[in-house]
C-alpha cells in the first residue's frame, strides 16, 4: 500500500491557520504517514508537533521555510528539512530576523493607520494585531485584523487596499548563508516552489545549476504549481544535478484555502520515497561528520 508525505506545512506558529497539534492531527485524518512543519524563518513549532507525531504515530521531520536573496531575485524561499532545530546559531539568527521584522511590521501599521484615519476610520492597535501572531509575525495578521475590524472583507482586499500600498521592505537571508546555515545545523535543503521564480524552464536551469554549485540539496518537484508535466521535469532536473527531489502542499488552512493538506488542490500526492531519500542524505551527512560551508 502506497504510502504519502507533506513536507511543506504551515502553523500558527507563522502564517499558518491551525496549531502545530491540530496539524498533526488533520495529517493523521488524511492518512499521511510524514509530515514537516515549515514556519516562515520560525522553528517554535516543531517541538510541539514532534510530540503530536509521537502520538499519532505519524513521522514529523523538521522544517523550516527561509526567505532569501540571490543577485536580483528577491523572495526566493529555500526549504531545511532534518536540522537540529535547538542549534544555537540558527536560533540567534532567526531571532535576529524576526527582531528586524518586528519593527518593519511597526512601520506597516503606522502607514496603514495613516490611511485609515484619511478614510475616516479607527487606527489598528498594533498590540491587538501582535496577538495574532504566535510566532512570526507578518502582514498576514495585519490583514487578519483588517478583517476583525470589518476594514476588509478578505485577505486579498486588505493587501490590494492597504498592505501593498503601505509596505515596507523585507529583509532577506543571502541564499549562500542561508544554505550554509542549514548545514551547520546538520540539515539539507531543497528549493521551495521554483515555479513561483520562473516558468521559464531555461531560466530555471540556470538557476538550479548556480544554486546547486552553492551547495543546494533538493528541489520541491511536488508542489500547488506544478502539474504532472511540470513534476515530471522537476524531478529530471533534479536527478540530472544529483539532487534531492521533496514535495509538499504548502498549506496554511483558514477558511479560505483551497489548498488541502497533504493533497494540494486535490491531486497532489508526494511518496513516501521523498522522506526515504532526504533521510539518506541526512544520515550520510551526519556519518561523515562533515561539516559543509
Amino acid at each position: 500500500m502506497a504510502q504519502w508525505v507533506d513536507l511543506h506545512l504551515h502553523s500558527t506558529c507563522s502564517d499558518g491557520a491551525l496549531s502545530p497539534t491540530e496539524l498533526i492531527r488533520r495529517a493523521t485524518a488524511a492518512g499521511l504517514a510524514a509530515v514537516a512543519l515549515a514556519d516562515h524563518d520560525n522553528v517554535d513549532g516543531i517541538d510541539e508537533a514532534l510530540a503530536a507525531g509521537a502520538e499519532a504515530a505519524v513521522e514529523v521531520l523538521s522544517g523550516v521555510e527561509l526567505s532569501v536573496v540571490w543577485e536580483d531575485l528577491q523572495d526566493i524561499h529555500l526549504l531545511g528539512y532534518g536540522f537540529d532545530h535547538h542549534h544555537g546559531e540558527l536560533q540567534a539568527a532567526l531571532q535576529e530576523f524576526r527582531a528586524f521584522r518586528e519593527g518593519r511590521n511597526g512601520q506597516i501599521v503606522e502607514a496603514v493607520n495613516r490611511r485609515l484615519a484619511e478614510e475616516g476610520a479607527p487606527p489598528l492597535d498594533f498590540a491587538a494585531v501582535r496577538r495574532r501572531a504566535k510566532g512570526t509575525f507578518g502582514r498576514p495578521h495585519i490583514a487578519l485584523e483588517l478583517m476583525a475590524q470589518k476594514q476588509v472583507r478578505t485577505k486579498e482586499e486588505a493587501f490590494e487596499r492597504y498592505l501593498v500600498p503601505c509596505n515596507v521592505p523585507k529583509r532577506y537571508f543571502p541564499l549562500p548563508e542561508a544554505i550554509a546555515l542549514i548545514h551547520r545545523a546538520g540539515g539539507v535543503t531543497s528549493l521551495a516552489h521554483p515555479l513561483l521564480i520562473s516558468r521559464d524552464r531555461s531560466v530555471l536551469r540556470r538557476l538550479f545549476d548556480a544554486f546547486a554549485g552553492l551547495g543546494l540539496d533538493g528541489i520541491e518537484a511536488y508542489s500547488n504549481q506544478a502539474d504532472n508535466d511540470d513534476t515530471d521535469w522537476l524531478q529530471s532536473e533534479a536527478r540530472r544535478r544529483g539532487l534531492l527531489i521533496a514535495g509538499g502542499s504548502d498549506y496554511h488552512g483558514g477558511p479560505e484555502s483551497e489548498i488541502v493538506l497533504g493533497g494540494g488542490r486535490g491531486n497532489l500526492r508526494v511518496p513516501y520515497a521523498c522522506l526515504e531519500a532526504i533521510r539518506t542524505a541526512l544520515a550520510q551527512h551526519n556519518h561523515s561528520g562533515t561539516q559543509r560551508d
